[in-house]
Formats: structure tokens, C-alpha cells, sequence
């Protein structure tokens, strides 16, 4: 994964944003209030190092984990503060007492932020396939509540043995009822290693910078 180069990180910042636009209107559509999503950045980081992206191995996050099968495999992670996922969560079910301050977390709560990180993946990798015209599709997600270095050194990551680095694929969301507020997240994106060069071959780029046929 270091041999990814900016023009590498380009092509999938244009697919982001696309599978995030898909994401925003059928989000908007579930909760009857406008979201607008963005992608403002894609970039490689070495795994040791995201929590401190984040806001340090103490904060607490909320994250969605599933693999991608097809043909081509990996893993991938929404991350959000859990103060953020509060908030998507209360606009989904409608119930403002929702927390994940401390367990027990309610279910059906749980149950909306996975739904909502499955939409949030589904439309990333339908954009995926789109572009690579690969047949791609998401695991079954999980959701974890817990400190971000638990989550990302210590958890699955660690257990997949995928490597050092996570590409990291920054988004930002606001609804239009509160457009002073902008809710942030990332995903992580690990494809396995023998995904590397059918996907970005199918993307028409090369690892060796070269275009593709």
C-alpha cells in the first residue's frame, strides 16, 4: 500500500464523492430532512496513527465494520465520534434520548447507526463497481462502541493482517435543518493485498503510474 502514489488517492477521492452524494440522498430520504455530504480529503496513513487523527486513543468513537467480497476484497470502517453518531441516530429513529455516553446502548439506536453505515458503505462501493465495472459488495456490517485506539489497533485491524497502512477517506455532512453543525467521519479503506492491482487496473491506473488499458 505505500506505493500509492497522489494520483492513486485522486481517482478514489472522485469515486468517494460520488458514492457520498448517492449516500446523502438516500439518507435524506429516510430521515425527510436534507444532508449534504462531501469528501475533503483522501489520503494513505500509517494505521498506528489514526487515533490521533481522530482526536487521540481515548476518544470514543462509534465505528461499522464489513468486508468487501466479489472480485476484489477488503475491509473497510466508518469511524465518527460517538457525539456525531448520536446525532444521525436521533434524526433517524426520532428519539432524542439516544446516547452512547454509557451502555447499555439501546438496540433499536444500534440497529439505525448500522443501517446507516451500511448505506454509507453500500454507496461507496456501488461507486466502486461503477467505475471498475467489478462485481463488489458489502458483508453484513458490525458496529462497535469504544475508545478509537481499542477500535483501531487493537481490534479488528490488527486481527485481519492487512498491513500498516489504511487509506482514509475523509468525509463531512450537515443537514439542512442545523447547517452551523457539520458531522465528520472517515472511512478506512484496506483492500487486501491481491485487490491492489485489479482495482486500480480496472480503474484505468496502473501501480506503476501507468494508464490502463
Amino acid at each position: 500500500m505505500h506505493e500509492l502514489q497522489p494520483y492513486h488517492l485522486d481517482v478514489l477521492k472522485e469515486v468517494s464523492n460520488i458514492g457520498v452524494a448517492h449516500a446523502a440522498t438516500a439518507l435524506s430520504n429516510l430521515i425527510d430532512n436534507r444532508i449534504e455530504m462531501s469528501v475533503p480529503n483522501v489520503r494513505l496513513t500509517m494505521i498506528r496513527d489514526l487515533p490521533d487523527q481522530i482526536g487521540g486513543a481515548e476518544t470514543k468513537v462509534a465505528a461499522i465494520f464489513l468486508r468487501m467480497i466479489g472480485d476484489a476484497s477488503g475491509s473497510l470502517y466508518f469511524i465518527t465520534r460517538t457525539k456525531d453518531a448520536e446525532t444521525l441516530v436521533r434524526a433517524f429513529t426520532r428519539d432524542e434520548h439516544f446516547q452512547l455516553d454509557k451502555p447499555p446502548y439501546d438496540e433499536l439506536g444500534l440497529s439505525a447507526f448500522q443501517e446507516i453505515g451500511n448505506i454509507l458503505a453500500g454507496s461507496f462501493l456501488t461507486s466502486l463497481a461503477n467505475f471498475t465495472r467489478l462485481h463488489l459488495q458489502p458483508t453484513v456490517p458490525g458496529v462497535a462502541v469504544d475508545m478509537a485506539g481499542a477500535i483501531l489497533t487493537d481490534g479488528l485491524i490488527s486481527l485481519l493482517q492487512v498491513g500498516d497502512h489504511a487509506i482514509v477517506i475523509d468525509t463531512e455532512m450537515k443537514q439542512s435543518r442545523d447547517e452551523s453543525r457539520r458531522l465528520t467521519g472517515q472511512f478506512l479503506f484496506l483492500p487486501d493485498p491481491d485487490s491492489f492491482s485489479v482495482l486500480f487496473h480496472a480503474l484505468g491506473v496502473e501501480m506503476d503510474g501507468k494508464r490502463g488499458d
